[in-house]
């Protein structure tokens, strides 16, 4: 009878373990609902670090645009920011894998990568942009680009835009190569990525600016695991009260001297 008991109360024992092995992989808390995140209390979001000023190291810490908008999202879903790095080419296996909870690294959402993972709205907007010299008043769009000689990068999908607007289009093997000459009024145009043109504009000084809309639209947003659609409301919640109470210009502003947000 001893040893039946033994035995009882032994299987017993196991059963609560169990139970508590289950709890401790916590996928979420009750503040924060479901959200299957990583690690508990944390919102673990992954980058490049490759990417100045959108996610890169300074003295061996991650710092950027994408690692303060990561960090004031978690701060607003009432969590601990955790950046992590991981290989561009391998991060949405990543995610996948739940080495992390979310992608804030400057990722367009894509309908390709839309079939892996799910996407948030968006935290700011890029595309091809059309730049001219600061002091240029007489190219406000891209119908004034007909007969004006633009740069772009060789081979690339900007090169293919430009030719449709003129027929005096000219190659670079860098958009900072282009920028310079635009600067220097070899160039009456140069069409290249809105965030590419605003770095090499604030970094290294050159006298240019935007003009028109994009010429077409980059959604970069968060990507999370597909189906975690708590997680994502919460993430969108963040992103649009920051909008509204003007964090969001703020960081923009400090990394960028503008609004990345707006199309123009």
């Amino acid at each position: 009878m001893k040893k039946r008991i033994v035995m009882v109360i032994a299987a017993c024992l196991i059963i609560l373990s169990a139970c508590g092995t289950k709890e401790s992989v916590s996928t979420g808390n009750e503040e924060n609902g479901n959200l299957n995140l990583v690690k508990d209390g944390s919102l673990t979001f992954a980058m490049s670090g490759l990417y100045p000023p959108l996610n890169f190291k300074k003295d061996g810490q991650l710092t950027g645009f994408d690692v303060e908008i990561g960090t004031e999202i978690a701060k607003r879903i009432g969590l601990e920011a955790n950046p992590v790095t991981n290989p561009w080419e391998t991060i949405i296996q990543g995610l996948k894998a739940n080495k992390y909870d979310a992608i804030i690294g400057s990722m367009t959402a894509t309908p390709e990568r839309d079939e892996q993972v799910d996407f948030t709205n968006p935290y700011y907007l890029s595309g091809a942009q059309i730049f001219v010299a600061e002091g240029n008043n007489d190219i406000l769009s891209k119908e004034d680009l007909a007969g004006k000689t633009i740069g772009v990068i060789q081979s690339s999908t900007w090169k293919d835009m430009a030719d449709e607007l003129s027929d005096s289009v000219k190659g670079y093997p860098s958009d900072v190569n282009a920028l310079q000459d635009l600067a220097l009024g070899r160039l009456d145009a140069v069409i290249t990525d809105k965030i590419v043109g605003v770095n090499a504009k604030n970094e290294k000084g050159l006298e240019i600016k935007a003009i028109g809309d994009l010429l077409n639209e980059d959604r970069v947003s968060v990507a999370i695991n597909d189906g975690n659609t708590e997680l994502a409301e919460k993430i969108n919640e963040a992103i649009q009260s920051m909008i509204d109470d003007g964090t969001y210009e703020e960081i923009s502003m400090k990394w960028f001297n503008e609004n990345i947000m707006d199309k123009q």
